[in-house]
């Protein structure tokens, strides 16, 4: 069985992300390329397609004339939920990026549709696939940390903001780096504790860097007047049996402890970090100890061997989810937590109040 993909936005992360893993998947076709700008889709098309596919500007007619089995959406927030429920309503499995959606609402109209089409929906965390990320999930499967209580979601960076596509635009996106890079920490983070029932949320946002034009960035200077999102934002999760969750995540900010995507997990039994490798901490034999993990053993002389791609390895598990109907990795009731959160810390930053959830 041949199972043929459609994709909905064929800019920087369908093209550099989506497709290409997709293109190493064997038992697919990418035959439907869409985009609001018809030359990126004809691109795309040449490069991943199959000689006889199709090119779209509008999402209605790809989904109406195509016969599909999966649609991978790759746009901006503020469409993610409507062309999501749009792919599923027409019988097709959906893979979406991160966020799930630009609201809480819209998530949950996700989940909704999911359900009662019966088609599976996952959500583009490729992070849940790094090794280092799979290595920590099993020794806490195994609860080899105990009652994980407190852990901090890490998504800082130095200076490093998007000045290209809409990522400065709140209207579009919803938010800066808070629902950009900070719900990948977010969901590695509450993923490691399997823990999806916070209680309730206080957070502030900043914008106190974007005010200003500043060459040093890593992609060219910023427009302050286009710059309509926080440069960094902050929460604190208390979640219903306890546990706290610290998230910080930034797209410039004055400091030199710099990381992404990562966590810290502090649990009863040991703790762990993702700072400089993988460790584990923890009390054995009346010593503390710190071990480093060794994820790489080092290489064989003249041999390569292959990389660990965590982007294929999405891909891959995305589709053996649908040959094996099986539920994704990613399950979009775990991601609607992630983006109630986000919501839950943007809307308590306004308020200057906490938000409860859950009631």
């Amino acid at each position: 069985m041949t199972l043929k993909i459609g994709i909905i936005g064929c800019g920087g992360i369908g093209t550099k992300k989506h497709l290409p893993a997709l293109a190493q998947v064997e038992g697919v076709e990418i035959v439907a390329f869409c985009d609001l700008i018809i030359e990126r889709a004809i691109e795309a098309k040449e490069q991943f397609g199959t000689q006889d596919a199709q090119v779209y500007i509008d999402y209605r007619e790809m989904l109406a004339e195509v016969e599909l089995d999966i649609v991978h959406v790759c746009t901006p927030n503020d469409t993610h939920a409507e062309l999501s429920i749009a792919a599923m309503e027409a019988d097709n499995h959906v893979m979406c990026e991160k966020p799930m959606a630009k609201t809480a609402e819209e998530a949950r109209a996700m989940v909704e549709v999911s359900k009662r089409t019966g088609k599976k929906l996952t959500i583009g965390y490729q992070n849940r696939f790094r090794q280092d990320s799979q290595f920590l999930h099993t020794a806490v499967s195994n609860g080899d940390l105990g009652n994980i209580y407190f852990a901090k979601a890490h998504a800082i960076r130095r200076r490093a903001v998007p000045t290209w596509g809409v990522f400065l635009d709140a209207d579009a996106q919803g938010g800066g780096p808070l629902i950009d890079i900070g719900t990948h920490a977010l969901d590695l983070t509450l993923w490691m504790m399997n823990n999806y029932k916070p209680k309730y949320v206080v957070g502030n946002t900043y914008r106190e860097l974007g005010e200003n034009r500043n060459s040093a960035n890593a992609w060219g200077p910023w427009d302050p007047e286009k710059f309509t999102v926080e440069d960094s934002a902050f929460g604190f999760v208390v979640m219903e049996n306890g546990a706290t969750i610290f998230l910080e995540s930034s797209w410039a900010l004055n400091t030199l402890d710099v990381k992404e995507a990562k966590t810290t997990l502090m649990g009863s039994k040991a703790g762990a970090d993702m700072d400089n490798g993988l460790r584990i901490n923890g009390e054995e034999y009346g010593t503390l100890f710190d071990k480093q993990i060794v994820l790489d053993p080092g290489g064989v002389d003249f041999f390569d061997g292959s990389a660990y791609d965590p982007e294929l390895l999405e891909a891959q598990s995305w589709i053996d989810a649908i040959v094996n109907d099986t539920d994704p990795v990613v399950k979009p009731e775990e991601a609607l937590v992630v983006t109630e959160i986000l919501e839950a810390i943007y809307q308590s930053a306004e308020t200057g109040k906490p938000v409860y959830l859950g009631q």
